[in-house]
């Protein structure tokens, strides 16, 4: 269902995803740089049929498209302070949720999702408890990683020519020089937007499984 919360001031949308139970660990799911499409909908929604209570956050506020110029002018034109308020009112917002059984929660995102994800758990550590990063990138959001109190599980594509093996790999050296826990997986043959199932010309089926089936079983066991 949609929903509105406030953003220092603002109102922001998003989609709201409860399981059938009526309650479960609550998880943010942020978008790709198409927007909140039906994707990310759906993606919200099988987290709500996991036991999962998933808010997906309107980052693009009604903004969306299937054109990739577009999208790349739309990512690099993202008001990164002003990002940081709407994840702050959505983890907020969930938190506050009577659907939502856990103290903190889970964030997880893919490509521009991806990094703000790391971002999110970085940014707002007293409110995040699990953080899942698919192939994350945006050259103008610079997660501080000293600052992540969570642990992190991110996955990555061998044939990625935006997240590339240096770049996954830095990333790992500078969790591990800051102390901070954190599992990465590269899946062997497969593109960026692996799991996006839209997009034949990039979709892996078998990465795609597997990485749900970790993703869903790290929040079950960060999420309390």
């Amino acid at each position: 269902m949609q929903v509105e919360f406030p953003c220092d001031g603002r109102k922001t949308k998003g989609h709201l995803a409860i399981p059938k139970s009526g309650k479960g660990p609550g998880v943010i799911v942020i978008q790709e740089w198409w927007g909140l499409v039906p994707h990310i909908v759906q993606l919200a929604d099988r987290l709500a049929d996991e036991g999962f209570t998933a808010l997906a956050p309107d980052l693009y506020h009604g903004r969306c498209t299937t054109d990739s110029s577009e999208a790349g002018r739309m990512m690099m034109g993202l008001d990164v302070p002003k990002v940081a308020e709407d994840l702050r009112g959505a983890i907020d917002f969930l938190r506050a949720r009577p659907e939502c059984s856990s103290k903190k929660v889970g964030t997880v995102g893919f490509c521009l999702g991806g990094q703000l994800s790391l971002y999110a758990a970085c940014l707002h550590a007293d409110g995040v408890g699990a953080c899942v990063n698919y192939y994350g990138v945006h050259p103008n959001v610079k997660p501080d990683v000293t600052k992540l109190a969570a642990p992190l599980l991110g996955f990555f594509a061998e044939k990625d020519s935006f997240v590339n093996a240096k770049v996954s790999t830095e990333l790992s050296e500078r969790l591990t020089q800051a102390g901070k826990k954190h599992e990465f997986k590269t899946y062997a043959g497969a593109n960026h937007a692996f799991f996006n199932d839209t997009r034949p010309e990039v979709y892996d089926a078998k990465a795609a499984a597997d990485s749900w089936a970790k993703t869903v079983a790290f929040f079950r066991a960060n999420l309390k």
